[in-house]
């Protein structure tokens, strides 16, 4: 096992630790503050087509949010495990259109969204994120692989404050944020 992988796995540790300090109504609290830096965001207002993901438990809750920008028109796609190593970009219309994914998460059940080169600005969720937009995810580099493919798309990474740490351990397939949204209060 390498040293950066070790240290990424103590990383993931030491945050799954420090979210078990929180009650579910301290992060969804957070978590709307969260959305709301995000709508007041003008490069997500400026934008049309917006990929994010919809929320496990222990995320920053992006579930209302992705109804939201449904309602003001904009093209919302969240993306679907597709195999062990994938994830496929899919348009969300709504509640309705989420199915239970391999991982148990709900995923959208739509066809692929093929427009690539179209989005515009995608919500990315993490473990841990650094002040120079470095993030650590689950281990798995679904979202380094898949971020790899759209280098066009501004890159917001979101978090609790708690999750925010002097510096993630990275390697060569690590992508870089270009902001960070955490909220503000603790």
């Amino acid at each position: 096992m390498s040293d950066i992988h070790s240290l990424k796995q103590q990383l993931r540790q030491v945050i799954r630790q420090r979210k078990q300090q929180y009650s579910l109504e301290q992060r969804q609290a957070w978590s709307q503050e969260i959305e709301q830096a995000l709508l007041d965001h003008p490069r997500l207002q400026a934008a049309r087509v917006v990929m994010l993901y919809y929320a496990l438990p222990d995320e920053v809750d992006t579930r209302q949010l992705a109804d939201t920008l449904l309602k003001e028109g904009k093209t919302v796609i969240l993306p679907k495990c597709v195999d062990k190593q994938h994830i496929e970009p899919r348009q969300y219309t709504g509640p309705d259109d989420l199915a239970e994914g391999i991982y148990h998460l709900l995923e959208p059940v739509g066809k692929p969204y093929d427009a690539l080169g179209s989005i515009e600005l995608i919500i990315v969720p993490g473990m841990s994120f650094d002040s120079k937009g470095h993030r650590l995810g689950r281990g798995r580099g679904y979202y380094d692989r898949f971020l790899a493919q759209v280098p066009q798309a501004y890159k917001i990474g979101v978090c609790f404050d708690f999750q925010r740490v002097e510096q993630v351990p990275v390697d060569d397939n690590d992508r870089v944020m270009d902001e960070v949204i955490c909220n503000k209060t603790l």
